[in-house]
């Protein structure tokens, strides 16, 4: 029939373009469950399966909250935030963008950096921090990042700082003794948000190193990098669908 021709041609086309098996049945499931029951006037068969199409890729994201409204409302005096993903997704360069954010909506905030690991990663922040006019609390390098943590939480205590943007070390989701810090770093600093940071154009790793993080600390919201350089779009779908999560930035 046109609709299984339709059907198979949709499912290629998503699993070329980065969409997880998972997500491809569910949303052929939906426009079956819409279809085929009914009988359409051959001219209309493409315009309803868009329709039908559209409708069922809105299902697919959760609604994402606004950050700002999040932070303003919240009764956390400061409001913590834990950035995390694996290496090279652009964790340091997004926080530089919040903290930008943030400053424009006069919310006062400063930077921990807990990622004590990588080679100059206390100095891009410290760059970043100085171009944004704001404190970054460091300590040196292979020093524990938990310790950091609270060192900034205690400052933005004292100084009634608004909020606490902690960058953690890019972990391979691998790597149990990373986790593991990071787990340290989520007992200690107790954030309001974990964030996890993933670059759109890894596709399916990207959903696997996800998968690792929420089962170790438990995500809320995903960042979601260099959809810019992203020709494909389906990590983006895959990721909330099979996460339940937000995508609240691209």
């Amino acid at each position: 029939t046109d609709f299984n021709i339709y059907s198979e041609e949709l499912q290629m086309l998503l699993l070329e373009n980065n969409v997880a098996y998972e997500v491809v049945e569910k949303i052929r499931e939906d426009l079956k469950s819409e279809m085929a029951e009914k009988a359409f006037k051959r001219g209309d068969l493409a315009d309803k399966f868009k329709d039908y199409f559209k409708e069922s890729l809105s299902s697919i994201f959760v609604e994402p909250f606004d950050l700002i409204e999040k932070i303003n409302s919240s009764s956390s005096k400061p409001f913590i935030i834990n950035f995390m993903g694996i290496n090279g997704t652009g964790k340091t360069t997004t926080i530089a963008k919040i903290v930008h954010l943030l400053k424009k909506n006069k919310i006062s905030c400063i930077v921990s950096a807990s990622d004590t690991f990588r080679a100059a990663s206390i100095e891009q922040l410290q760059y970043h921090a100085d171009k944004l006019g704001i404190k970054l609390i460091k300590h040196d390098y292979g020093s524990d990042p938990a310790a950091v943590a609270y060192d900034a939480i205690q400052h933005a205590k004292s100084k009634n700082i608004q909020v606490v943007l902690i960058d953690t070390a890019g972990r391979m989701h691998s790597n149990t003794n990373l986790i593991d810090e990071l787990k340290k770093i989520k007992r200690v600093a107790k954030p309001d948000l974990n964030i996890f940071i993933g670059e759109s154009i890894t596709g399916n790793d990207c959903i696997e190193q996800a998968k690792v993080f929420d089962k170790a600390i438990e995500i809320d919201a995903i960042i979601l990098s260099k959809a810019d350089i992203d020709e494909k779009g389906g990590t983006a779908l895959s990721i909330s669908y099979i996460l339940k999560k937000p995508i609240i930035y691209l």
